[in-house]
């Protein structure tokens, strides 16, 4: 298990955990340590201010700049000029940090939130000035007081109930987007995000190889030769690199080092070849949550 799952989880996935849904703990006076990080008294004010700051520009009623707005990030840095990837892990994973999560995950998620609201992306603004790109799924964000607020903007926001939230979910699974879920100060759980490069935090730690934005899964994915037919409609689907074509044999190979567990690739396997199994039961991908290889 991830150490999200130690720490916040109580040895289970901390995602599926009601404790890290709670109004109590978005109220809840921060620790001084978590203050001096993330500058601010509760996370119900940091999320006001990551909502001003990211959400509602992707909404395209105001004017801001993305140069602007991705030199000025509503996330706060390390102490010190020349900051170890360390030291920035261990922030983010403070203040606003992820895990990728396959689709039956997800519909879990989907069933524990108590309010869903499909939303437009920050990174998708910022990747590409694009505004109003809805592939977020905030989850209680009607605890933060904020949706009556935007009058303006009510039509970005979609009010969801659960099946029409796992609907989309599954058609965003067949396009290949990557599930995942993250925290508006840890282990408050905030969003249901659905991601491809356009996403800032896999754009800087996948393709920039950047420090890590999010743990892998607590899967990954594995391929049964017997059913493999070598069409490679797979392949079109995988984020990470992760999938490999044996022309002698005929089949796909997934490296269990590259492969983040997101699942995404068994959405359109004609033959129902690709299965996940916990990371736990891969020898070569047990202890792999962050980076390429176990070092």
């Amino acid at each position: 298990m991830c150490e999200f799952c130690t720490e916040h989880g109580e040895g289970k996935k901390w995602y599926l955990q009601m404790k890290n849904y709670a109004e109590e703990l978005l109220h809840e006076q921060l620790t001084h340590t978590q203050k001096e990080i993330i500058d601010a008294n509760t996370r119900l004010e940091w999320n006001n201010r990551f909502w001003q700051g990211f959400v509602i520009p992707a909404m395209g009623n105001i004017s801001v700049n993305p140069e602007d707005l991705s030199q000025n990030p509503p996330l706060t840095s390390p102490p010190g000029e020349n900051p170890t990837e360390t030291q920035i892990v261990e922030h983010r994973k403070v203040q606003h940090f992820g895990q990728v999560i396959p689709i039956e995950d997800a519909e879990k998620v989907i069933d524990m939130a108590d309010s869903i609201t499909r939303m437009p992306c920050g990174c998708r603004y910022l990747s590409t000035g694009k505004t109003d790109r809805r592939y977020c799924f905030g989850l209680g964000v009607d605890k933060w007081g904020i949706l009556g607020k935007f009058p303006d903007d009510s039509a970005s926001l979609e009010v969801l109930d659960k099946e029409e939230a796992k609907k989309m979910l599954r058609e965003y699974d067949k396009e290949g987007l990557i599930h995942s879920v993250w925290t508006g100060v840890s282990p408050y759980i905030v969003s249901l995000c659905n991601c491809d490069r356009d996403c800032g935090a896999y754009k800087k730690y996948i393709e920039m190889r950047g420090a890590p934005y999010f743990f892998r899964a607590e899967y990954i994915c594995q391929i049964d030769p017997d059913l493999c037919s070598g069409c490679k409609s797979c392949f079109r689907q995988c984020q990470f690199g992760a999938l490999f074509y044996s022309h002698s044999l005929g089949k796909v190979y997934i490296d269990p080092f590259r492969c983040f567990g997101c699942g995404v690739c068994r959405a359109v396997c004609p033959k129902d070849a690709i299965t996940l199994i916990p990371r736990q039961d891969s020898p070569e991908a047990a202890d792999l949550w962050l980076k390429d290889k176990v070092k």
